[in-house]
């Protein structure tokens, strides 16, 4: 049953799913054309509020281009590379492959979202290629698809952003809520259940779903095995026309010059090691393990540097991981502008407090889930997300009488689920594996389904136990 549903969503995905970008364009007149017709907003108030927040994310987009990158060369940096071929060589099956990599991509996404992506995308493309050389045929769409499936659970996790922001001193909301511990969020009973539901379920789904026939392997170019992805340092040696080539063994050697040294020095990547893994030390002694994205990409760019050794080898690995950032500094501006539209013209508001309305103390969670997923269509950040729509659902609670631990966690269970039908999160992962959002949307629609309905259930009856 899950195959085939899987192969009905890829193949309206593979019909229908235009470019993310593309995508990104539709979103924008949809909204613009809704706020005009469901609030008081004017077409060129529209505009304005595009154009107000359509540079709103300038530092988010650099910090999901650095996550993206930094994470991306630690994750092909030779010990990494060395530890992912080792546990990709465990599965001695397709439906192996697509499993583990399942199943890292949630665990990791659990301790952080950034590691989760970055990993799980690149653990998908090592693992298929690893076997094909070993004569499994995978279906790389789907694995790819299964490397996201932390993108999808990943709000339950130690960097949801919504239950940090209420166990957080001076929040937006401490007025009405107080603190809420996380406790009572990310440790709650509720949470838990749904986390340990989603590590055994998602990868044994993610895995029936594998093709019997028809199975798309991974090819040279997903790879990273195309003679342009060849190492840019190689020397390369000019001949004149008709002559043998000179090969670079052939080349003289001649001693470094003093650059040369300094670009090759282990004692200057050694100082700024020294210096930023103090800072990121302190600060975990003194925040735990809330590691923000701005410290995550620090550690990320840390490790590479620990990985590569000196600043001209790391130098080099950049060069060549930064043609995977292209599309996020693309896209995200737009998603910026659809933000500033939904929020300043109020129809983030109206969604949300429509749906609120007709709910009760026991629905309430279940309906602030399906607004929040709804929304994320349109906004896809939690942060910003809960900055919109958390006072309406907090006031909801209070004239509800709803458990507001309980409801922050619903907000996050729908902010992450449509993150399988929202492609702008997945570019990351494509830049990685280089793939289009249609080769996978179908299956994470289908991992989504799946976990939409382990959420539902775990809303509609959980609370009640653990009242």
């Amino acid at each position: 049953m899950l195959q085939r549903l899987a192969e009905i969503f890829a193949g309206f995905a593979r019909q229908f799913m235009p470019t993310p970008f593309a995508f990104a364009i539709i979103l924008t007149g949809l909204v613009f054309g809704l706020g005009v017709a469901l609030t008081p907003s004017s077409p060129m108030q529209m505009v304005d509020y595009w154009y107000d927040g359509f540079w709103g994310l300038l530092r988010f987009t650099t910090q999901m281009v650095a996550i993206l990158l930094f994470g991306d060369v630690f994750a092909e940096a030779p010990p990494m590379k060395r530890a992912i071929l080792a546990l990709g060589s465990l599965p001695k099956s397709a439906t192996g492959v697509v499993a583990m990599v399942c199943a890292l991509s949630i665990s990791l996404s659990f301790l952080n979202w950034g590691l989760g992506l970055i990993v799980g995308a690149v653990a998908a493309r090592e693992f298929c290629r690893q076997a094909r050389d070993r004569g499994i045929q995978v279906h790389y769409p789907l694995t790819v698809a299964a490397g996201f499936a932390g993108g999808t659970t990943s709000q339950g996790g130690l960097t949801s952003s919504a239950s940090l922001l209420v166990n957080t001193e001076g929040h937006f909301l401490a007025d009405q809520i107080g603190l809420i511990p996380l406790v009572e969020t990310i440790f709650s009973p509720l949470n838990l259940i749904v986390g340990a539901t989603f590590m055994i379920l998602l990868p044994v789904a993610a895995a029936r779903m594998h093709p019997a026939e028809k199975v798309r392997e991974i090819s040279d170019r997903e790879a990273g095995l195309d003679a342009d992805d060849a190492p840019e340092d190689e020397p390369v040696v000019a001949t004149a026309p008709g002559k043998a080539s000179l090969s670079a063994a052939a080349v003289p050697e001649t001693a470094p010059t003093v650059a040369e040294r300094i670009e090759n020095s282990r004692i200057l990547t050694g100082v700024i090691l020294a210096i930023g893994f103090t800072y990121v030390g302190n600060f975990i002694l003194q925040n735990g393990l809330d590691l923000n994205l701005n410290v995550l990409n620090l550690t990320f760019l840390l490790l590479g540097l620990l990985a590569y050794g000196t600043p001209i080898a790391y130098v080099r690995a950049i060069d060549r991981g930064i043609r995977t950032c292209s599309q996020i500094i693309l896209q995200f501006p737009f998603y910026a502008g659809i933000m500033g539209m939904m929020s300043a013209s109020g129809l983030l508001a109206l969604f949300a407090s429509g749906l609120a309305s007709i709910s009760n103390a026991y629905t309430l969670p279940f309906t602030s889930m399906l607004s929040s997923a709804f929304v994320n269509l349109m906004v896809p950040s939690n942060g910003g997300q809960w900055a919109v729509q958390g006072p309406m659902l907090v006031e909801a609670a209070q004239m509800l009488e709803a458990d507001i631990s309980t409801v922050v966690m619903a907000f996050s269970y729908g902010d992450q689920l449509t993150n399988g039908i929202q492609p702008m999160w997945m570019l990351p992962l494509l830049g990685v594996t280089a793939l289009k959002a249609r080769d996978i949307l179908g299956y994470t629609a289908a991992l989504m389904l799946v976990s939409f309905a382990v959420v539902s259930i775990a809303l509609l009856t959980l609370p009640a136990v653990f009242a």
